[in-house]
């Protein structure tokens, strides 16, 4: 019978406690990124998606996309409170938002709003107004066309 000598011994054993080492390193890195990434994961939804699974989302920080609704948007400089609908063409929702408001905030414009759900508003933390790359003057009498303003928002 053969004997490996002490040192190989060691050798084989070091190696063996350096892999299960590894492993354990990787596998606490691999569930720190998941759970952060998990619990800092902010959903966009527009607000037809958002009416169908309100239950969902509740209590959970959005990201609501639509469409600012023509005639519905009130701005209190004193106070800088902005409340207005957001709309995707079948449901709209009434956004609160207290800030700066863009430039290019005006009824009809695409815009995401994070923040929450209370109640029946949604109170928002920042505004995003998104707009098209091209730019192509509005003519009178023309119709927001929601569809393409949503596409613009995602």
């Amino acid at each position: 019978m053969t004997t490996l000598p002490a040192a190989k011994r060691r050798r084989k054993g070091s190696a063996a406690k350096y892999l299960i080492g590894l492993g354990v390193l990787i596998a606490a890195v691999a569930y720190l990124i998941y759970g952060n990434l998990n619990s800092n994961l902010v959903f966009f939804v527009t607000p037809s998606e958002y009416k169908i699974d309100a239950a969902r989302y509740a209590g959970r920080t959005l990201r609501l996309g639509g469409v600012v609704k023509p005639g519905s948007e009130q701005y209190d400089r004193a106070t800088l409170e902005l409340r207005f609908l957001i709309s995707d063409g079948s449901t709209d929702i009434p956004v609160q938002y207290r800030g700066a408001v863009p430039d290019l905030f005006r009824p009809g414009q695409g815009v995401v709003v994070e923040g929450k759900m209370q109640g029946e508003t949604f109170m928002g933390e920042n505004l995003l107004v998104k707009h098209s790359e091209e730019y192509k003057a509005p003519q009178p009498g023309d119709q927001v066309d929601y569809k393409k303003l949503l596409e613009d928002t995602r």
